[in-house]
């Protein structure tokens, strides 16, 4: 019998979180984090069809029994760490409740379900901590690649503990990016040589691959979700990458919809730029 003693629970009395509790408060989410990615191992079959059932939400995505229990496990461990916080996840009805609280986490239990139950190493599990209306603290953790990205506001970027300091790009010539497939061959067309790069199923790693130096911008379709997102957007912005709407403007979290835009990521320097490609680009087409 395991007589595994639980970690003492870190409360948080006050919020916003004091920027000096910041760094335990990190350590304390990676190592949750990591717990569940250890929980969707269990399932996961590298190459091969996953052992968890599978069945489909009303849009015809898939999600898993591997998927509910991180989210059960993740919920319970953030009520017994912050029991004050509110919660929204992909894998857990949603409620106005989560609009009064100043903090919440948002979290993916699984992002890149689909990669995940055929066995592709790319999906990873998101979780972050937003207090009013921006992540402060973020982890995804892709335990199937062996990476574990983290940021808190302040504090920097990090990729198994080495921090991130991707090359700042000066130009968009010669960039690699990750977009929608409608938008491959007017983004081909374009003068500034800009190269396509093998899109990965999680949103969440197409993201954070960024500050990994493994590609330079994304450009995502319509409809992305909170809980795709906010982990990534803190680790981005600590290494200097920008993630908006298309439309422009600081994303903002917690708001009565989850649902988002076409998205851009960029180094900052570049930003506006990929912003007015992604427009023209887009322009026309017509999104499922």
């Amino acid at each position: 019998m395991s007589c595994r003693q639980a970690a003492a629970p870190l409360l948080l009395l006050v919020m916003p979180l004091v920027e000096s509790d910041r760094p335990a408060f990190l350590s304390r989410l990676e190592a949750i984090t990591r717990e569940a990615g250890d929980i969707a191992m269990a399932y996961f079959r590298p190459g091969a069809c996953t052992a968890a059932a599978i069945s489909y939400k009303g849009g015809g995505s898939p999600v898993t029994e591997a998927d509910f229990a991180v989210d059960r496990f993740l919920f319970e461990e953030m009520r017994r760490l912050a029991p004050e916080a509110g919660w929204l996840s992909e894998e857990t009805a949603d409620t106005d409740a989560r609009l009064s609280r100043e903090a919440i986490f948002v979290v993916d239990p699984i992002d890149g379900t689909q990669a995940f139950t055929r066995g592709d190493e790319r999906w990873a599990v998101s979780l972050a901590f937003v207090e009013r209306g921006r992540p402060t603290i973020g982890v995804v953790h892709a335990p199937a690649r062996g990476e574990t990205f983290t940021a808190a506001r302040g504090l920097g970027s990090f990729l198994n503990g080495e921090r991130l300091s991707p090359l700042g790009r000066a130009t968009l010539a010669g960039a690699m990016v990750i977009a929608p497939r409608p938008l491959h061959e007017r983004i081909a067309a374009l003068p500034h040589n800009i190269a396509i790069a093998p899109r990965t199923p999680s949103l969440a790693l197409r993201l954070v691959d960024i500050a990994a130096g493994r590609h330079d911008l994304v450009i995502s379709s319509p409809n992305a979700r909170d809980w795709d997102i906010a982990a990534a957007d803190v680790i981005l912005e600590e290494a200097g990458i920008a993630l908006e709407e298309v439309e422009g403007g600081e994303i903002t979290y917690n708001r009565s919809s989850s649902k988002r835009g076409m998205l851009v990521a960029a180094p900052k320097p570049l930003i506006e730029d990929t912003r007015t490609i992604a427009l023209d680009v887009s322009k026309g087409i017509k999104w499922s």
